[in-house]
């Protein structure tokens, strides 16, 4: 449990360098942080002095057994979606205290990011803190509920969203969406659209993701 409220696999900077920034990964639908923790394999060598920490999900998949959720979709109306999703920040946000904590980090220092599902958390408990994130990178993911966003927003992290033009999970008009909600709320937001890319995070969305990542933790 490495003393951490959620189940999490850790990848420690190369070199055991001292830890001055962090990287949390939030899988997506029916996955868990091992999963999710592939990516980290193509940044940690970019990423002096950055732990990457990929924490399973405080909820059993109820479709599969084997992975997680973050929040259920066996129920899609919209206050049992916002109930279980404000469930999961209110566990994921006493993780990240813990993390900060752990390894005296501020906010400041922290990339959220995520695939799936896992982006929509991530821009929920982005948008919504008291303090500032360095920074949001999602794959693949969308706002889960604009209104109930639009009333909670209190920070603007600069914010990174990739998607594929062929994603039939969650369909890619879903990034023209966030980024209207984004500017709209004048936050600042890039996108990255990947041709010929299903429900997925292909090298370039990794790459892409690594370097806007690097410019955000340089500043």
């Amino acid at each position: 449990m490495n003393n951490l409220s959620l189940d999490t696999t850790i990848i420690y900077p190369e070199n055991k360098n001292s830890i001055k920034k962090a990287i949390i990964l939030f899988h997506g639908y029916g996955g868990d942080g091992k999963d999710i923790s592939m990516l980290s394999y193509n940044w940690t060598r970019h990423l002096e002095n950055t732990i990457i920490l990929c924490p399973n999900a405080h909820q059993k998949c109820s479709i599969n057994p084997l992975g997680y959720q973050w929040f259920d979709l066996s129920n899609d109306e919209e206050s049992f979606v916002i109930n279980q999703t404000m469930e999961a920040e209110k566990k994921i946000i006493i993780y990240i205290e813990e993390i900060k904590k752990k390894f005296k980090l501020n906010n400041k220092d922290i990339c959220l990011s995520g695939f799936s599902q896992g982006c929509m958390i991530s821009i929920n408990i982005g948008l919504t803190s008291n303090e500032e994130y360095n920074c949001i990178v999602g794959f693949s993911g969308k706002i889960i509920n604009k209104e109930d966003l639009s009333n909670r927003i209190k920070s603007k992290a600069n914010t990174l969203l990739i998607h594929g033009s062929l994603d039939s999970v969650v369909p890619p008009n879903n990034l023209l969406d966030a980024k209207d909600f984004f500017i709209r709320h004048k936050v600042n937001i890039e996108t990255k659209l990947i041709e010929n890319c299903e429900h997925s995070i292909p090298l370039e969305a990794s790459s892409h993701a690594l370097q806007f990542i690097k410019k955000n933790f340089n500043k």
